[in-house]
């Protein structure tokens, strides 16, 4: 089963699954192209968009583990 952790890059996130792209956008992440995203945490970018990182993590992951 594939899992995410709030240290993953937002580069390695949208490896890890299609999904999770749409799921940033969502969550107010629409800078996902950006170069320098690429190389930020999934920590880090919920701190400069003011979301709660935890929650976020625990939202992915469910939705992986129905795939």
């Amino acid at each position: 089963m594939k899992q995410i952790d709030k240290n993953m890059t937002i580069g390695e996130l949208l490896q890890v699954d299609e999904l999770i792209a749409p799921i940033l956008m969502r969550a107010g992440m629409h800078c996902l192209g950006c170069p320098a995203s690429q190389m930020e945490s999934l920590e880090e970018a919920c701190m400069v968009h003011g979301i709660e990182c935890d929650p976020l993590v625990a939202n992915i992951n469910e939705i992986l583990a129905e795939r």
